[in-house]
């Protein structure tokens, strides 16, 4: 049985509101996508050359990782200017041509906004620096006095998520927090004049056109009044586990209420997409009652194994959670910060499956760029060439988030694979010449038309997209069935073939179907039910 076997489907209705609530979203990574200058790293333009390839994809919506002027500390999620580009990317005029493009292949473009901190070379900080204790710039970021006889202390023990103190020491004595790099000073959101500042940035924005903004570490603008000390070492081991004394505190629901406003100025369902570690599915629904933000990432989706009982569970929780507030639930599988799917599951196949599973459940998916293409982590980078910050802190994160940021294959049978002419700011292996999209290109087998086929039936099925339940199928151990309407999901998680009656005509398989009563291992079949 071949691996594509979809009938003709009838259109979608498309009657559910909004069209957040069901789309696809590509992540672009800017410097990893395509080259258009041949000086080695991915730019603008390079971008709105490959926008036809997007669209051919079949996604909805691309969002852009950070291309703001910035000295690139922290890959740009350092912004020095947040009304200005970057020139390694190019200039407004190319942001601008982005979005025209985006827009006439009916393509939205979600922007990444900063907002807890910014550059330490930002004109506010420089200028905080200048004037001194006291005085009324430094009010806009976390300037404290230190602790200790002489003040040669950090002001609380709070520690960086790039591992050490969250504090640095300035010339004149007072110490300024960054829960990131020492180049990442967190601005203080208590203060009026940050809060105008970002609806002034939203509303540049909007106007030349964005469709809305991925809000980075959006729990994590508002801290604890006091900024009391947390009183326990390895406080990573909390993200995500407990509410902190710096993340997901209450006041940061004011701050994306007033933002709503903003958004819903604004023709055309422009919207807000929150990063927010939290410790349950329960407060991440919190950012988006109907008066706050569209979508929130689905971090305990992504956290959970290959394993049917435990995606089971995360699947029902992510419904649950989401129901009570409207909004739609949102699932992903990489990103930018994390270990590639296909390495973290361990194998082509079980990531092949993942994606399918994924993309037939209720609400919105994103897209990390290159999974498409099956790629998995680059493990074996050299040291010399690294540049995530916190590969150079021996207590902060893993150190490995280079490994998924490695430019994307295009083309030809060498390096740098049509990414470019100039070579690539990190090493692609050998091996990803079969994984090109030039060579994956009209190969029914491979993982790129996979992708292509998906999403073609997601956009045509009426009983896939938007939603907010499944109904579950009796099945083995170790295999998901659930119903969609007329639609029918199973995923086989175990490592054995596994009998099972077929639901109806096969739409779609992960691998091939031997028999259609026999779900492969690690595999995942869609069927028309």
């Amino acid at each position: 049985m071949t691996q594509h076997l979809a009938d003709a489907l009838p259109t979608s209705t498309g009657t559910q509101p909004g069209w957040w609530r069901e789309a696809v979203i590509y992540q672009v990574y800017p410097r990893s996508f395509a080259d258009s200058n041949g000086d080695g790293m991915g730019d603008l333009e390079g971008i709105r050359s490959r926008l036809p390839y997007l669209k051919e994809l079949g996604v909805d919506a691309v969002w852009l990782s950070p291309f703001y002027a910035s000295p690139q500390a922290d890959a740009g999620y350092d912004v020095a200017d947040y009304r200005a580009i970057d020139p390694m990317f190019g200039t407004l005029h190319d942001a601008d041509a982005v979005i025209r493009e985006a827009h006439a292949l009916d393509l939205r473009i979600i922007v990444d906004l900063v907002p807890n901190h910014c550059s330490d070379q930002h004109e506010w900080f420089k200028q905080a620096l200048r004037e001194g204790p006291g005085t009324p710039l430094r009010e806009r970021f976390h300037f404290r006095p230190g602790r200790g006889a002489g003040g040669e202390e950090p002001p609380n023990d709070w520690e960086s998520i790039f591992g050490g103190p969250a504090w640095t020491r300035v010339p004149d004595g007072e110490w300024y927090l960054h829960l990131f790099a020492p180049e990442q000073p967190d601005f203080n959101w208590e203060h009026p004049a940050v809060q105008d500042e970002f609806r002034s940035i939203l509303r540049f924005w909007l106007d030349l056109g964005a469709d809305g903004f991925r809000i980075d570490v959006a729990h994590g603008l508002v801290k604890a009044p006091g900024l009391p000390d947390l009183g326990r070492d390895e406080q990573l081991k909390l993200l995500g586990n407990q509410v902190l004394p710096f993340f997901d505190q209450d006041g940061v629901h004011e701050i994306y209420r007033s933002w709503r406003l903003v958004l819903d100025e604004y023709a055309g369902d422009r919207i807000g997409v929150a990063e927010a570690w939290t410790p349950s599915a329960d407060r991440t629904a919190m950012y988006l009652r109907p008066d706050e933000l569209h979508q929130a990432f689905n971090f305990h989706y992504l956290n959970t194994d290959w394993d049917a009982e435990a995606l089971r569970g995360a699947i029902d929780d992510s419904l649950d959670s989401m129901r009570p507030v409207g909004a739609p639930t949102t699932w992903v599988l990489s990103n930018h910060d994390v270990v590639r799917h296909r390495t973290r599951f361990g194998s082509l196949e079980r990531a092949r499956a993942a994606a399918l599973l994924m993309l037939a459940l209720p609400g919105s998916a994103y897209v990390y760029q290159g999974e498409e293409l099956g790629l998995p982590e680059v493990t074996d980078l050299p040291d010399e060439v690294r540049q995530d910050p916190s590969f150079f802190k021996a207590n902060g994160q893993d150190g490995l988030r280079d490994g998924c940021r490695v430019p994307i294959p295009w083309s030809g049978e060498e390096a740098p694979y049509g990414f470019g002419t100039g070579g690539s700011w990190l090493p692609q292996p050998a091996e990803w010449a079969g994984l090109s999209v030039a060579a994956q290109t009209g190969d029914p087998a491979s993982t790129l038309e996979l992708y292509r086929a998906a999403l073609r039936i997601r956009r045509a099925h009426p009983a896939l997209g938007a939603g907010d339940g499944v109904e579950w199928l009796p099945a083995p151990e170790g295999v998901l069935a659930f119903r969609r309407g007329d639609f029918v999901c199973t995923a086989n998680t175990t490592d054995v073939p596994v009998r099972l009656p077929a639901p109806g005509t096969a739409l779609l398989s992960s691998t091939d179907l031997a028999e259609p009563d026999l779900l492969p291992a690690d595999s995942t079949v869609w069927w028309q039910g």
